[in-house]
C-alpha cells in the first residue's frame, strides 16, 4: 500500500525540523565551548606585566682631599692595595736618595740570603778587612757603627746595625758577605730593580753615601711596598732600639716610629740629598685599617721633614671619608598596576664604602617587570661603582600584588586577549 503524498510531504518537514533542531542545538554546544575556552582564558590567562617607576639613591660625592705638603722638596703618598698614589709633589725626575738605599741593599740581600720572619740566620764573622770599611766609612763623612775583628752576628743582627743604626760600614759588610764583592752585588741590585719595575731607581753602592745611587719618588712608594711585604725589613725598620753585641744599644733613626701611627721604613741624609725619610703608617677609619706609604726628600732638617710628615699624614687621613651608599628600607620606586595595586620597592640591605677623596660613585637600578609578587620578594638590584670597586643591593618589593579581578579581567578583556 502506497504512502498518500500528502503524509510524505508531513514527513519531510519533520525530518527538516528535526535536523534544524539538531543543527541549532550542536552551534550552541559549539558557541558554549567557545565561550567556555574564551571565558577561560580571559579569566586564567596571563595579565599585563608592571614596569617598575623607579627613584635614583642620592648618593653624597665625596670633597676633593687637599693634602699638606712643604713648600720645598719633593714626595709622594700611596695606599698600600690602592691602585695609584694619592698625591704627590715637588721633582718627579730621580734624584739622590741618601740611606734610603740600604732598603734596596737589605730586600737584595734577602733576595740572595732569604730569613723567615723570626729567623735569626747565619752568622757573619767580622775580620781586619770589616775594620777597614769601618775607617772607610768615616773617612766619607758616612753614618757608621763600632766593628772589630772577630766579631760575630746574625745576618738578622747585622740588618738590624744597617737598618736601624743606618751604619754604612755594616751595609758594605754585608754585601761582600752575600755576594763577595761590591761589584757582584750591584750586578744582583740593577737586576732586582729591573725585575721590580723600579726603572726610575739605580745604586752606585750600598749605602747611598754616593749621589748617584738614586730614584724617583714613585718608584720609592713601591720600593716602601716591598719592604713592608718583607717580614724581616717590615720588622727591623718597626723597631725602635735594640741591644747587638759589641755594638751596643742603637736607637732607630726614624724618631716618628710609634707616632701617630708611623710603623717605618728609613732615613737618609747627605748634602745632596737633604733630609729624606722613606714612612709607612697605620690608621683606622670607620673600621678600616689603612696603611699607607710615602716618601719625602729634600728637606732642611730632620725634625722639620718630620713636622712636614706628620703634617701630610693628617691630611691624608682626613682625605678619607665614608659614603652611605644606601640604607635598609630606603625607597627605590614602585610597582603600580593596571587594576590598581601598588607596591613600594626598597633597598633589603644597607651599604656604605670608605672612598679617598673626590672618587666617583655611580649606580644604576634594575628591576625586572613582574605580573604577580610577593611581600618581602626581591625583584632587582641597586649596582654602586666606586672607582674600581663595586657594589650591589638586593631590591625587595613591601606589599603583595595578587592580580586583578575577574570584573576588571571582562572590563579590559582586549588588553588581556590582544
Amino acid at each position: 500500500m502506497s504512502t498518500p503524498r500528502h503524509s510524505r510531504a508531513r514527513q519531510r518537514r519533520i525530518y527538516r525540523r528535526r535536523r534544524f533542531i539538531a543543527a541549532l542545538l550542536l552551534a550552541g554546544v559549539v558557541a558554549a565551548a567557545a565561550f567556555g575556552v574564551y571565558a577561560g582564558m580571559l579569566l586564567n590567562g596571563p595579565i599585563p606585566a608592571t614596569a617598575a617607576t623607579l627613584t635614583p639613591i642620592t648618593v653624597p660625592q665625596p670633597v676633593e682631599a687637599q693634602l699638606v705638603w712643604p713648600s720645598n722638596g719633593s714626595g709622594a703618598i700611596a695606599e698600600v692595595g690602592r691602585p695609584g698614589l694619592l698625591g704627590i709633589h715637588g721633582e718627579t725626575e730621580s734624584v739622590p736618595i741618601a740611606s734610603i738605599t740600604k732598603v734596596i741593599t737589605a730586600l737584595v740581600v734577602l733576595d740572595e740570603k732569604p730569613l723567615a720572619a723570626d729567623e735569626a740566620g747565619p752568622t757573619l764573622t767580622f775580620t781586619d778587612a770589616d775594620v777597614d770599611i769601618y775607617y772607610d766609612a768615616i773617612a766619607e763623612n758616612g753614618s757608621v757603627a763600632p766593628v772589630a775583628d772577630g766579631l760575630e752576628l746574625t745576618e738578622r743582627q747585622t740588618l738590624e746595625a744597617m737598618l736601624i743604626e743606618s751604619a754604612n760600614n755594616y751595609s758594605v759588610s754585608l754585601v761582600n758577605w752575600a755576594f763577595g764583592s761590591m761589584d757582584a752585588y750591584l750586578k744582583a741590585a740593577a737586576t732586582w730593580l729591573e725585575k721590580h719595575g723600579l726603572n726610575s731607581t739605580s745604586v752606585a753602592d750600598s749605602s747611598g753615601i754616593s749621589p748617584d745611587s738614586i730614584s724617583s719618588t714613585a718608584d720609592l712608594v713601591k720600593l716602601g711596598e716591598l719592604a713592608l711585604a718583607n717580614p724581616t725589613v717590615a720588622a727591623i725598620t718597626a723597631t725602635s732600639e735594640t741591644d747587638l753585641p759589641y755594638i751596643g744599644t742603637i736607637e732607630n733613626t726614624n724618631k716618628l716610629i710609634g707616632t701617630d701611627g708611623v710603623t717605618g721604613l728609613k732615613t737618609g741624609t747627605t748634602d745632596e740629598a737633604g733630609a729624606c725619610l722613606l714612612f709607612s703608617a697605620e690608621f683606622t677609619i670607620s673600621g678600616t685599617v689603612i696603611t699607607v706609604v710615602g716618601v719625602m726628600l729634600g728637606g732642611d732638617t730632620h725634625p722639620q721633614l718630620n713636622d712636614d710628615i706628620l703634617a701630610l699624614l693628617d691630611s691624608t687621613k682626613a682625605g678619607y671619608h665614608e659614603v652611605t651608599l644606601a640604607t635598609a628600607g630606603e625607597r627605590v620606586g614602585e610597582f603600580t598596576t593596571a587594576w590598581g595595586q601598588t607596591s613600594t620597592l626598597v633597598a633589603s640591605s644597607g651599604a656604605s664604602v670608605l672612598v679617598y677623596s673626590a672618587e666617583n660613585v655611580t649606580q644604576s637600578i634594575t628591576v625586572d617587570p613582574i605580573q604577580t609578587v610577593q611581600a618581602g620578594q626581591t625583584v632587582g638590584e641597586l649596582a654602586f661603582t666606586v672607582g674600581d670597586q663595586s657594589f650591589t643591593v638586593p631590591v625587595e618589593a613591601t606589599e603583595e600584588i595578587t592580580g586583578p579581578d575577574d570584573a576588571w579581567r571582562w572590563a579590559n578583556r582586549e588588553a588581556i586577549l590582544g
